[in-house]
């Protein structure tokens, strides 16, 4: 079952994705939250991470402290 969050000032649930890209650096891992559930959903918040909420209602990723 995917990872969800529901968001506290609008009350949607979002799913949590992950997509590997390319960049000048390298390969790089997107963390993304959705409305619907896609390919690369997420079972869990990866480690070192959080989910917090933006003042809009959309919820975020952020490395813990």
């Amino acid at each position: 079952m995917p990872y969800s969050v529901k968001s506290k000032k609008t009350g949607e649930t979002y799913y949590l994705h992950c997509k590997e890209t390319q960049s000048r650096g390298g390969k790089r891992t997107l963390y993304f939250f959705s409305k619907e559930i896609k390919p690369g959903a997420l079972d869990a918040v990866p480690t070192g991470y959080v989910v917090t909420e933006a003042p809009t209602g959309l919820p975020l990723l952020k490395k813990a402290k």
